[in-house]
């Protein structure tokens, strides 16, 4: 997973034209153990859907950290709740 990277998508709401492609190949993955395709083409196409749905969340948590790094805090109790929750969502997303 890159973290910090540079990216086109800025937003969350830019996430879902990736999502939607998500639904798709998920509705074709359907299809295709509907017709009796190989099961390695399926999972060639459960990989891609994978890669894809890491992606989003990659954008998404790179956002989230821009979020607490750009942002100033006021008191260090503040801080230290955004660097826990920090912590907490890197130990939730290592694998």
């Amino acid at each position: 997973m890159k973290i910090l990277s540079k990216q086109k998508e800025t937003t969350p709401m830019s996430q879902l034209s990736k999502l939607n492609r998500v639904i798709g190949q998920i509705e074709g993955i359907k299809r295709m153990l509907e017709t009796g395709r190989s099961c390695s083409d399926v999972l060639t196409q459960l990989r891609s859907v994978r890669g894809a749905v890491k992606s989003v969340e990659s954008n998404l948590l790179n956002m989230f950290l821009k979020e607490y790094i750009c942002r100033p805090f006021e008191k260090e109790k503040e801080r230290e709740k955004a660097l826990k929750e920090v912590s907490e969502l890197f130990s939730r997303f290592e694998n």
